[in-house]
């Protein structure tokens, strides 16, 4: 067995781990990574990269099939070849995967532990059963995985999660995508769009990540009419049959319909992988779902020199968030005892479906749920439909709502579906960190004619129903909600 003794392991090599160890490293030499799978990132391996490869093959296939609404039409008819389309998948994504490889190989040798970490206690770790390391301070970035029911693995291979999408050679006749989130709605839209006949099913409602009940029903019934989804199905019957699932279903109307489609897709959520790392071993408070508490400004658990970063903290699942994450964890693990708050930025998230899907600062959800007493915010509004360069475009679908601050004027937060809006959520993601003002927001240049002149009638629309000033203030900061 061997032991080694160290100032901070970093448990995990993907996204997060490697953030947190070069963070580290500026403030000590004495740093190890621990990886029990491939290094590298799910990004680039199964996530937003691949994603967005597989939905610029799909929005080709969709400029050629709306060209006839320009008076442009294609001769013949468009031909799609799956083995083609997942051979440029896999080779782009394994370039992207080298790249974050060769920042892998420059760590030296002797700081990467090959293995799966298990707590002992606080300080020391077990590496499989080769290696012990007592560690001064550990950062926690196991990242996380697709999560399903249990009894959908009776299914057998007629399962499959988002890694193994691309990983096919060639694309099947049909799926059954089950989960309407940012995954489902991205790799399903896609694949219809490439000629695979999808039928989306969820739970509940939900399309995306969307709160604002306007907004996630516009983009139910906007998405609904390009594919069959059901964003509260009730699924009677789902089972193997030879080389297919068989599944039966309620309709919208309550009737009954049964579909066979060769693959379950399953993007039902996923977990952070922290239930098999032997946290029963540690004093770590952990939260309903299992996951160790920590303060988002620090990363800091109720361990003092413990620390998390990544989609294992259970915070907001993207990369750029584990990414400042990582910095931070990695930057106060190195430098221990002393502890720095790091820069959180404003929230942001962009569905790449189409049209596009964008959240910005403050839900609705939680602004109704903070000021439901009072009504101290107000919302504007645009839609897309006649919007001038949208409908130059003929891509005139959406609805934009902007959320301000009663009495400050204060911008808050947006949700929206609609073209390309992934520009106007980094506008507005700007503005929410810099904490502008509606009035202030309206100040800057809007060019014409762009898709962002929406954006403009919708904060024109907002300002219009603010009520500014002292009184106004006094009365929300007595909000019960506050």
């Amino acid at each position: 067995m061997k032991r080694l003794q160290v100032d901070v392991a970093v448990i995990g090599g993907g996204t997060a781990g490697l953030g947190a160890y070069r963070a580290a490293k500026r403030f000590t030499p004495s740093v190890i990574m621990i990886e029990g799978g491939p290094y590298g990132t799910t990004c680039a391996r199964v996530g937003c990269m691949p994603s967005k490869l597989l939905i610029a093959a799909a929005e080709a296939v969709h400029h050629i099939e709306v060209a006839p609404g320009f008076g442009v039409h294609p001769q013949g008819e468009t031909r799609i070849d799956g083995k083609e389309v997942m051979d440029r998948v896999k080779r782009e994504r394994d370039r992207f995967v080298g790249f974050v490889l060769e920042g892998v190989g420059e760590i030296p040798q002797q700081d990467k532990i090959d293995g799966y970490a298990h707590f002992i206690d606080d300080n020391t770790l077990q590496v499989d059963d080769h290696t012990q390391i007592q560690a001064k301070r550990i950062v926690i970035a196991t990242g996380s995985r697709p999560s399903w029911p249990p009894h959908w693995n009776d299914l057998g291979d007629r399962l499959i999660i988002n890694d193994d999408v691309f990983n096919w050679n060639d694309l099947p006749t049909s799926v059954a995508v089950f989960g309407p989130g940012v995954i489902g709605l991205e790799l399903g839209q896609a694949l219809h769009r490439l000629g695979v006949k999808v039928t989306m099913f969820g739970v509940g409602g939900a399309v995306g990540p969307l709160t604002d009940g306007a907004i996630r029903q516009y983009a139910a019934d906007t998405l609904s009419k390009e594919f069959p989804l059901y964003p509260d199905a009730k699924v009677e019957l789902m089972e193997r049959r030879d080389n297919g699932v068989f599944i039966r279903y309620q309709d919208d109307q309550g009737q009954s319909q049964e579909i066979t489609v060769e693959y379950v897709l399953a993007a039902t959520g996923r977990r952070p992988n922290v239930d098999k790392i032997g946290l029963e071993n540690t004093s770590l408070e952990l939260d309903a779902r299992g996951v160790p508490t920590a303060d988002r400004l620090t990363m800091q658990t109720s361990v003092s020199h413990i620390f998390i970063a990544g989609d294992a903290s259970n915070q907001l699942p993207l990369l750029h968030e584990a990414s400042d994450q990582a910095r931070i964890a990695g930057e106060n693990a190195g430098s221990y005892p002393e502890i720095q708050p790091g820069l959180r930025r404003s929230a942001i998230s962009v569905v790449f479906s189409d049209p596009q899907i964008a959240m910005v600062g403050s839900t609705y959800r939680e602004l109704n749920q903070k000021f439901s007493a009072c009504g101290c915010f107000e919302i504007g509004e645009i839609s897309f439909e006649n919007q001038g360069r949208s409908r130059v475009m003929l891509r005139n679908k959406g609805l934009l709502h902007v959320y301000g601050e009663q009495g400050t004027g204060r911008f808050l937060g947006a949700e929206m579906i609609g073209p390309n809006v992934e520009h106007i959520a980094h506008l507005l993601a700007w503005a929410h960190q810099q904490q502008m003002t509606i009035s202030q927001m309206l100040d800057m240049p809007f060019y014409h004619p762009v898709i962002e002149e929406g954006l403009r009638t919708a904060l024109r629309d907002l300002n219009a129903k603010l009520r500014l000033g002292d009184d106004e203030i006094e009365r929300c900061q007595r909000c019960p909600g506050e």
